[in-house]
């Protein structure tokens, strides 16, 4: 009896309304970062890196880019990023090497340690994807979940400030 009273309840209440979504979706993403943040952890240790070291390299790797810009990308802070790179710089995994653009804001470069510790990650990395991806049901469904994953980003960045407000319609 007290199942069907449970079920006739769950029943009662209306469909998912938009605030129980945007919590629904907020909790599984939070968590989602927290297990990305670990097996990260777990693939970088073994050559001497941090998920962070390895984030903030990662980003370099196609192109030099500012501080800010590395914290863009990321959506993290510029000081979260300063940090981390100050950190692979004094390590050797990184140098800061002029802008052209901005005679300030120097570009990270990754040097060739550097290229080296992220290339030694690679075989864990491939192999964590793959497993990832047969867990999903293969690499349509694994694209269809990363691109809903942009899609919801680039949704929340859309209604977001250059402050990082929520904008008020």
């Amino acid at each position: 009896m007290a199942e069907r009273e449970g079920a006739e309840r769950k029943a009662a209440q209306p469909a998912d309304t938009a605030p129980a979504l945007l919590s629904r979706t907020a909790l599984a993403v939070f968590r989602l970062g927290g297990q990305f943040l670990a097996v990260s952890e777990r693939l970088a240790r073994p050559v001497g890196l941090t998920a962070a070291r390895w984030q903030v390299l990662g980003a370099v790797l196609g192109e030099p880019l500012s501080v800010a810009q590395i914290a863009r990308v990321m959506g993290i802070t510029r000081q979260s990023v300063q940090r981390v790179a100050d950190l692979l710089v004094a390590d050797g995994l990184a140098e800061y090497r002029p802008n052209p653009a901005h005679r300030r804001a120097k570009l990270l470069v990754p040097t060739a340690e550097g290229r080296a510790a992220v290339g030694a990650i690679s075989p864990g990395h491939r192999g964590f994807a793959g497993q990832l991806c047969e867990q999903l049901g293969g690499q349509a469904e694994f694209a269809a979940v990363a691109d809903a994953l942009r899609r919801l980003s680039e949704a929340v960045e859309a209604l977001e400030d250059q402050h990082g407000q929520i904008r008020n319609r």
